[in-house]
Order: structure tokens, then sequence, then C-alpha cells
């Protein structure tokens, strides 16, 4: 008797596990997009005077970090190889012969200000061509032949579902919606494919698991049947498909997602948070905590879950100099925790761009909680650090050692890849703090410096656009700004302490005097 149950079962799993990875040979059916249209490739020489160009009096050093990043980037713009069942060019992070899910998306965060360029949003093209028919999409594809390339079992195979957050990034700053009816059936399947198959049944909590590769943390000493990153980034998903549907008119669809997303947050406040750690955890089956302390407790920031009050104790975690705010901030791992390693060892303690961003990006949704300010200097303090690496080794890094000026271990070289995130995306949105939203012909400018400082030749939407704020002696004196624009927009200047001030930029040159 014994002997047959346990064959029911086994026969039960193989089916499920068979069900979740099959592929019936119709991939790519839910997008549009069939053939491959070669591109030019664009040389980063003939390019950089069309790129935008950062004004920084006082930090030239951020200055030459940008233009390093831009320069390793541009070497990594590539063609599909012959014979590639991929429709796109992209922008490879040049790890090995495939694409990575993971590190296309946040490739992609800083790319976008070369849209006009290199639409490095096409990218994610050839993971949407390549989607299973019952919705699946591997993390990792082959250039060459368009193959999931497999490592370690076929349950580390699903990234972090974040394809809807850099459509909408990418369309904040190239003003181009068009995208978005080609690629909501590819991720309405998509989340079809992870409620069914990335929740655990018979749990409490009904929520979503990972794994460390397929998280993108790798070597993560975590555990548990719902992770934190995994359930912030559901909402994520969901809320971003409210917003592309409003935007199609298709209201009843938008509402359904909205009532996704409110669900799932509020299992995840319910759950997750823990209110004398200040923090949130994974959970196992039975719904109990797992207290590992880990750079995905911040995901709840940038999915807009959190509360006041919770994103204040979250605020306070990541100022901790005994925990996350170390020489280079922020560590994958806090460093109070058992298994950190000062040198990083990969996600054991290593500082990376895709939480980086995450994390300022996420502090940035809180500004009226006054987060703004701090985001700046962390923004700051880890553009110093990959500076002053930079000068010690003539390149850029995978990734950062926590406490101390090195490149972290283990980590790669010439990494742009995602780590020209912080010498570009970070420092035009939190250093220079200029962050467009071409959708709604709008620009909201931090401004939190007194040297003179701003952004030359900024493309969004319809407008190329130069920003100039003129010197101060100190950030309570006047704001002067000049702004040289090709088509009208709104600005809202934001000063210190949160005083914003909107004003309505014409074409041709505008000076701006804010009190």
């Amino acid at each position: 008797m014994r002997i047959i149950i346990f064959t029911i079962l086994l026969f039960t799993f193989c089916v499920n596990d068979f069900a979740q990875y099959d592929d019936t040979g119709k991939r790519g059916i839910y997008f549009a997009k069939k053939n491959y249209s070669p591109l030019t490739i664009p040389a980063f020489e003939t390019s950089k005077d069309k790129l935008p160009s950062p004004v920084l009096d006082d930090n030239k050093e951020y200055i030459e970090l940008y233009w390093k990043a831009w320069e390793l980037a541009f070497n990594h713009f590539k063609q599909p190889p012959q014979g590639s069942p991929f429709v796109s060019d992209f922008i490879d992070e040049a790890f090995s012969h495939s694409v990575f899910q993971w590190d296309t998306i946040f490739m992609i965060m800083f790319a976008r200000y070369a849209h006009f360029i290199f639409p490095s949003i096409q990218s994610l093209d050839n993971f949407y061509c390549r989607q299973y028919e019952n919705g699946y999409i591997c993390r990792e594809i082959q250039e060459e032949d368009g193959q999931d390339y497999v490592y370690e079992g076929r349950e580390h195979t699903v990234n972090p579902p974040l394809f809807s957050w850099a459509e909408l990034e990418n369309a904040k700053v190239s003003g181009d919606l068009s995208r978005i009816k080609l690629v909501l059936p590819v991720l309405e399947k998509y989340a079809e494919w992870l409620e069914k198959f990335r929740k655990k049944e018979n749990t409490k909590h009904n929520l979503y698991w990972q794994t460390g590769l397929g998280s993108g943390m790798d070597n993560t000493p975590r555990s548990g049947s719902a992770w934190t990153d995994m359930s912030c980034q559901m909402v994520m998903l969901y809320n971003d498909m409210v917003v592309m549907n409003d935007e199609l008119g298709l209201k009843e669809k938008a509402e359904h997602f909205r009532m996704m997303a409110k669900n799932i947050s509020s299992k995840i406040n319910e759950l997750m948070w823990n209110e004398g750690d200040g923090l949130y955890y994974d959970l196992d089956d039975n719904g109990n905590q797992v207290k590992c302390k880990t750079i995905a407790s911040f995901w709840p920031l940038i999915a807009g879950i959190a509360n006041q009050q919770q994103a204040e104790k979250l605020f306070y975690n990541l100022k901790d100099t005994k925990s996350f705010w170390r020489t280079i901030p922020f560590p994958s791992l806090s460093a109070d925790h058992p298994s950190y390693k000062p040198d990083g060892q990969y996600w054991l303690g290593s500082v990376w761009a895709p939480t980086n961003v995450m994390v300022l990006k996420g502090l940035q949704k809180y500004d009226q909680f006054g987060f703004n300010e701090f985001a700046t200097l962390a923004a700051e303090t880890y553009l110093d650090g990959i500076y002053k690496v930079y000068k010690k080794t003539g390149t850029i890094w995978e990734n950062y050692s926590p406490d101390a000026y090195a490149r972290g271990i283990w980590s790669k070289p010439d990494f742009v890849g995602w780590s020209g995130c912080g010498p570009i995306q970070l420092l035009i949105e939190n250093v220079i703090g200029i962050n467009a939203d071409g959708l709604n012909n709008k620009v909201i400018w931090n401004v939190s410096r007194i040297d003179r400082h701003g952004l030359e030749h900024l493309h969004f939407g319809n407008n190329t656009t130069s920003f100039l704020c003129n010197k101060r002696t100190d950030l309570n004196k006047t704001i002067e700004l000049t702004i040289e624009s090709d088509n009208p927009f709104e600005l809202t200047v934001v000063r210190r302490f949160g005083e914003k001030k909107v004003l309505n930029v014409i074409k041709g040159k505008n000076i701006f005097i804010v009190e």
C-alpha cells in the first residue's frame, strides 16, 4: 500500500514538475514581434556628444566615472549571432554567451538615457519571443540558439518578475507607451504562470517562493517558502499591469490586478513585518518568520507596501552602521549576521548595483517623509567607493566590498553590466537630482547641492533640455536656474525640507529665481 501511495505521489510530482516547464515548441505566441530587423550598433566615440552630459563643479570625479561607464556600456550593445531566433538587438553584460533577465532589466535602468541612440528596452524582446506556451520564461537564454540555459535545476530558472518595471521606467524617459499593447499579453501570461507555480501548496501564507539563484542573490543564506523580495515584486508586477491596462482603457482588468496587488500587500504586512526589528522577513510553511537580515528586507519600499511607521523603521536600519550603513553602502547581508563577509563573497555582503537601485528608488518613493536627503548621501557615498576602486584598478566591477574601497570577492572587471546604474542612473537621478517623466511632460528636480551643477541635453519625451543651477553659498540661499529646451514642459523644483515650486518651462532659454 505504501509503495502504491508513494508511486502516486511521485507520479503527481513529476507531472506537475513537467507541466511547469513543458515546452510544446510554441514559443513567443503572446508576443507579436516575430522577425529580426537589425539596427546600426552605435560607437561611443561618435555618440558621446549626443548623450546627457553632467555638470558638477565640485565632483569632477563623478563625471570621469560617468563617461567611463558609458564607454564600457557601448561595448555591450550587440546583435544576435547568425541563426539565432532572437528578434532584437540587445544590451549584454558579457558575462557569458547567454542573456540574463535580472541583469538585462537593470542595464536598461541606465541605458534608457541613451534610448534615442540605442533602444535598449528591446533587449527584453528576446525573452518575450522565447516565452513558453504556458507562460514560463527562463532567466537565462543562450544567444546562439535561443535555448534555455539551466544551471543546477529548473527550480532556479525564475528571476525577479521585473519586466514591467523596466518597461514603465523606460517609458518615463522615452515618453513612448507604444510597447504596452505589445508586451501586456506576455506579462499577463507570465503572471498566470507565476501564480500557478511560484506559490507552494498547503502553506499558511499563500505567498511566493524563490531560490538563491532564482532571486539573483545566488549564495544568500536565506530559506523559507515565502520570500519577501519575490512577493513584493509580484505586487510591483500587478501594479504595473494596472497602469498598462488603464492606459489601454481596460478598466475591469486594471481593477482585477489592483485587487491582486492589494491582497498580496496586506499579507506581506500582516505576516512578514517584524515590528521589533523594523524589518520584513521571509516565512516558512507555517507562516513563521525566518529571521535573516538581508537587503531583500527593503523591497516593500519600492513596492509601496510599507506605511509611514514601517518606512521609518526600515530607514533606521539602513542608517545603522552595525548592519547596512558601511564604508560602501549597502551590503547584501547585514554586517551583524554571522555569515557576513567583509570582502563580500558575492551575496554574503557584497554591494550590488541592482539592490542599491532598489533601495534608493524605494527611499525616493517615500520622499514625503524626508528620505531624499539620505538617498542623495547614500548615492554619493556609493559613487565615492566605485570611483576610489576605479582609480586603483582602472575599471568598474561587478560588485564591491562593503567594508573597504575594494572590489567584491568574487567579481568581474569591466562590468557595465548593471554596475553602470551607479555612475549613470543614480548620478542623474539622486546626485544631480533630475527625474524626468516624459509620459506626462514633467521633470522633478531635487536641488540639494550648492555648487554649479546640472545636466545638458537630456532627451525625455519630445524634449531635449539642458538644466543648470548656479553656485550658491549655502542650501538656504536663492536658487538660480537656467533651462534651455526645444519644447515646453512642467518643472517642479524641490528645495531642502521638501519645499516645492512648480515652474512652466517654455521653448527656448528660461531663467528662474526660486526663493
